[in-house]
């Protein structure tokens, strides 16, 4: 079989354009790539440094269908608690502001639990599953503050009698 001056017209393009793709890619070609090997990258050029360990789950977050009712009865306990102590409510202000404070502070047990349950800690403190010890001086600091808000609190409440 005779090939016709068409096909040799194309076979002579494809030979050029596969003599540039092989000047391209061949070491001492124009565009040299060192570490392109016939079986692949060298072993020293395969990490270039330090390990990195990439999470591929996603991040734990606090959605909002978890924060709403936090944050509801935060600003609700809140309000009870301020109103009685700014208004002069009469003789049921002691009880509606402690009834205030009671649930301000659920609030703030219910947030603090659902932080740590997707991870979040106090500033200071080890994460969770970590397996390292707290510092015991936070650990005293953070109660002294929520200790003297409390006694504060209740002083306050008590001034209304």
């Amino acid at each position: 079989m005779e090939a016709s001056p068409r096909d040799t017209a194309q076979s002579g393009e494809y030979d050029t354009a596969r003599e540039q793709d092989e000047d391209r890619l061949s070491p001492d070609g124009p565009d040299e790539i060192p570490s392109l090997t016939a079986d692949g990258p060298a072993p020293d050029e395969m990490s270039t440094g330090a390990e990195v360990e990439v999470e591929l789950r996603p991040h734990r977050r606090l959605r909002i269908w978890q924060l709403a009712p936090i944050v509801i009865l935060a600003s609700v306990g809140s309000l009870m608690f301020a109103f009685p102590l700014a208004f002069e409510f009469g003789d049921g202000g002691a009880v509606v502001a402690m009834l205030g404070l009671l649930i301000c502070s659920c609030a703030a047990g219910w947030g603090m639990m659902a932080a740590r349950r997707v991870g979040y800690t106090w500033p200071g403190l080890p994460p969770r599953g970590s397996g390292r010890r707290p510092d015991w001086r936070l650990v005293i600091a953070y109660a002294v503050v929520v200790v003297a808000v409390a006694v504060l609190a209740v002083w306050r409440v008590a001034r209304l009698r």
